[in-house]
């Protein structure tokens, strides 16, 4: 019923918390000084539709205690205002911090804890659903040609398997700056493994890559002819993940793409190989 209706979103840690009172509830003229006219809170403006209080674990606990009474009796007054305004509306609110943390050193209250906590959506750091992230790129992407006026880019394959393992602590906000950045400073169509930032490749270890070739040339005497057993989820099974391709490619360039000799020395079968070649759409690119 509120599809159709207002939105209303107010980042509770980008607004100094002197000015997030005036934001949300709104004032009268002469309220303060500066307060020249009278202004409709985000309360006020959201009434009937949706309001979004992102990071409302940063919100003061004065201010806290004004938003529980309003989600309670479900009117307000404005700063420096006599007449009570009805509000009817959908509360959304998100944070990145631990609230029942911030209750136990008594930053958050426990009563407005339970008041928005109704229905919650606990999302995973993005490092936990890299499913996600060559979804996330493509409409990145798509939204910085948009908004940047710069031609159509494609990722590297070996880009977005970097991009798949990288921690991104910063969440989806830091890989869309991530993506905006490579486009700004990629000057071709495509965005390759040389476009990307250092800090990239040390987050993941994944500079130890540039090391495979030296190790396998050392190690290209010895025939490995078991199979190494592992777990699906085990760090082993993650790191393989990480250098599979890169380590493919290095043994089949050292064996002239004989795919018989370079299953041997990485200790597989050559229909193994073969499908994992084709998997990784890893190509000859001498031929």
């Amino acid at each position: 019923l509120r599809a159709d209706q207002q939105f209303v979103a107010i980042n509770c840690a980008a607004i100094p918390s002197e000015l997030m009172e005036s934001e949300l509830f709104g004032h009268e003229k002469g309220a303060f000084t500066g307060a020249t006219e009278r202004k409709r809170g985000k309360l006020e403006i959201a009434s009937q539709g949706t309001l979004f209080l992102d990071e409302i674990g940063d919100m003061s606990i004065r201010l806290q205690s004004k938003l529980l009474r309003v989600l309670q009796e479900k009117k307000f007054e404005r700063l420096g205002g006599h007449e009570l305004i009805k509000t009817n509306m959908r509360v959304i609110a998100a944070t990145h911090q631990n609230l029942e943390k911030l209750i136990k050193n008594s930053k958050f209250r426990t009563d407005l804890y339970y008041r928005l906590n109704v229905f919650p959506i606990n999302i995973s750091p993005l490092r936990k659903r890299i499913e996600d992230i060559p979804m996330l790129v493509e409409h990145f992407l798509r939204k910085g040609c948009e908004e940047m006026a710069v031609s159509r880019k494609v990722i590297d394959p070996e880009v977005m398997t970097i991009l798949k393992h990288f921690d991104w602590p910063g969440n989806i906000r830091e890989l869309e700056n991530t993506i905006k950045s490579l486009m700004i400073t990629n000057i071709t169509g495509t965005i390759t493994l040389d476009s990307l930032p250092k800090n990239l490749f040390k987050k993941q270890g994944i500079e130890e890559i540039n090391n495979l070739e030296e190790i396998v040339s050392s190690k290209m005497g010895t025939i490995v002819e078991e199979s190494i057993e592992f777990e699906k989820n085990s760090l082993l099974a993650d790191i393989i993940n990480q250098i599979e391709r890169p380590l493919l490619k290095i043994v089949l360039s050292k064996t002239n793409w004989n795919q018989q000799k370079a299953a041997k020395v990485l200790g597989i079968n050559r229909n193994t190989l073969r499908k994992k070649i084709e998997m990784l759409n890893i190509k000859n690119l001498k031929n």
